[in-house]
């Protein structure tokens, strides 16, 4: 399908005065951004717009079990009055919430924001130090836990014997729990405690990967994320206007499946949040399975995907794609890796819906720059352009703008951007400057607005859509003894985009075995940033004059070889 109108003229009518997505100037961090003049007042006034707007309808399937809106809403509260009288807590505190992808980790989000504390998602798949860390960190009140989680509390409950566990779908009798379900019930009913809140409040703490092996909390305030949710949306307006739906095309409710993990920027804010407003039913997936979520996007009729491509590709592969019936999906979209461009071309064959990319980090609410339609398959490289209230620009190592075309650091400016990490003032500093976010991404932006990532500053492997800095994992590699020399680096993998690989230097008289030393890391490392690879030698590694590896050199010296890993 063609476009029937220009971006520039589609972005103005969008933004047009008297419209949703008009736009105003404000100051952000002391430098004029461009706004959304009907910004919501707070996170609570788009659930209670949510529940008057459509309260009857579907809004949270697992399974078998379905909340409306209201419903959903009605729990949420009660779940706030709970956290206020059980367990004082009050508007600046964090509540943490680690779990799977239950209909519950969404309750608890709406219920800490409600009621004007800070929501803290925490990665399911931290290990206990880490799990310590995150809630000695955030000096959380209350945990939300399911059983695998409340299983590597002990660590953070012998360090913070004050915090309060709330269990979700529990099998566990333990008496300094409380299980979320009893909660619900004892204060089904009441309303939301009502606080004075403010949109410049603070909203959520999302951690990520840390470079020295702690992770950062990066802390957004009500106005970036709403900012962030309405930067998505006049996105989609855009897109309407340019490629309206034929007449012909059959209308079904908007729907989307969450297949990626709710703790994830991309789940909480870029799926779970931006269903509110439209009204959107989500489709809650444990884990992800494509024939799963094929014969899911068939029996809900699911209108949205948003996945790793990853998983875009592993349901064009399925060999049962034919069996199911995907023709309510609408667009079908993805981040976290770049597609490649044949898979964006069997999208655009296989699926009736439009294919899309995002590019966006926690530090920016998801929200970044996107690709959709007959844009991205011209440039299927492109991650796109930026919202109506983001700018994205390349600088030099200088600081300065490059010109259009030219390779440099991508920086970001926009309402949307993180206020600074929680209690790391330094590293704030690092990458906040004058009103922009270096993203340490390197890429450049085109004539016509269209951002390309080329390659990454930061010392970091994307490994399926989750980010592994390559100095943790051989912190905790030369913690072994007999490491005489490690280094960790990418490899290209077909289906994770990237796998984690590391090559060892053992001391003299030292013998590893591969799945020796991956057992050892899995003690202190979440799965996902254990090396899949390990290649053993005995020469030193390469250094330059400055005593660096050259990690470069090495991996693409294994890429001419052909050499497979232990």
């Amino acid at each position: 399908m063609s476009y029937v109108l220009s971006w520039e003229t589609a972005l103005a009518e969008v933004t047009a005065e008297g419209m949703p997505h008009e736009l105003e100037p404000r100051a952000f961090e002391g430098y004029r951004v461009p706004s959304f003049k009907h910004l919501p007042a707070h996170l609570s006034a788009i659930y209670r717009h949510a529940a008057d707007a459509h309260g009857e309808k579907p809004f949270l399937v697992y399974e078998e079990e379905r909340l409306t809106f209201a419903e959903a809403w009605a729990k949420a509260q009660a779940l706030a009055a709970a956290l206020e009288t059980r367990f004082a807590v009050a508007p600046g505190d964090r509540v943490a919430i680690a779990l799977r992808n239950y209909p519950e980790w969404i309750l608890a989000f709406m219920a800490a924001t409600a009621l004007g504390a800070v929501a803290v998602p925490m990665n399911a798949w931290w290990t206990a130090e880490e799990l310590a860390y995150g809630l000695k960190d955030s000096d959380a009140k209350v945990v939300v836990v399911d059983d695998e989680r409340l299983a590597r509390l002990g660590p953070a409950r012998a360090q913070k014997p004050e915090l309060a566990v709330v269990t979700v779908r529990s099998a566990e009798d333990d008496a300094s729990t409380t299980p979320l379900a009893s909660l619900l019930e004892a204060f089904a009913g009441q309303p939301c405690p009502a606080h004075a809140l403010s949109v410049d409040d603070d909203a959520m703490i999302l951690y990520t990967s840390g470079t020295t092996g702690f992770p950062k909390g990066a802390v957004s305030t009500h106005y970036a994320v709403l900012s962030a949710l309405l930067a998505f949306e006049s996105n989609q307006a855009i897109f309407a206007r340019r490629a309206p739906a034929p007449p012909e095309a059959p209308v079904f409710d908007p729907a989307m499946l969450v297949s990626v993990p709710l703790f994830h920027v991309t789940g909480c804010n870029a799926i779970f949040l931006t269903a509110f407003r439209p009204g959107r039913k989500l489709v809650l997936m444990y884990k992800w399975n494509a024939e799963q979520a094929l014969a899911l996007i068939e029996r809900e009729r699911v209108t949205s995907f948003t996945g790793v491509p990853t998983m875009t590709w592993e349901m064009l592969q399925c060999p049962t794609f034919d069996q199911y019936d995907t023709s309510s999906l609408q667009s079908i979209g993805g981040g976290g890796a770049p597609a490649p461009p044949e898979q964006v071309r069997q999208v655009e064959a296989r699926f009736k819906g439009r294919p899309g990319i995002g590019y966006g980090l926690t530090e920016s609410n998801a929200v970044g720059a996107q690709n959709n339609g007959d844009d991205y398959l011209a440039k299927p490289r492109s991650t796109g352009r930026c919202p109506c209230v983001v700018a994205i620009e390349a600088f030099d190592d200088a600081g300065q703008q490059c010109p259009r075309g030219e390779l440099g650091e991508l920086w970001m400016k926009g309402p949307h951007l993180f206020r600074g990490y929680w209690n790391r003032p330094e590293a704030t500093a690092e990458v906040l400057q004058n009103g922009w976010f270096k993203t340490g991404d390197i890429g450049r932006v085109d004539e016509e607005g269209f951002v390309t990532i080329e390659d990454r500053k930061k010392d970091m492997v994307l490994r399926g859509g989750e980010n592994v800095y390559c100095a943790e994992v051989e912190g905790a590699l030369y913690e072994l003894p007999g490491v005489s020399e490690a280094i960790v680096f990418g490899l290209p993998h077909e289906r994770l985009g990237e796998e984690v690989a590391a090559v060892i230097v053992p001391t003299e008289g030292a013998q590893f075995e591969a799945e020796a030393v991956r057992a050892r890391l899995r003690e202190t490392l979440a799965h996902f940033k254990v090396p899949s690879q390990f290649f053993f030698q005995r020469e030193p590694l390469p250094r330059n004059a400055s005593g660096k590896f050259l990690k470069r050199a090495v991996r693409d010296a294994l890429l001419a070889a052909g050499a497979q890993g232990a």
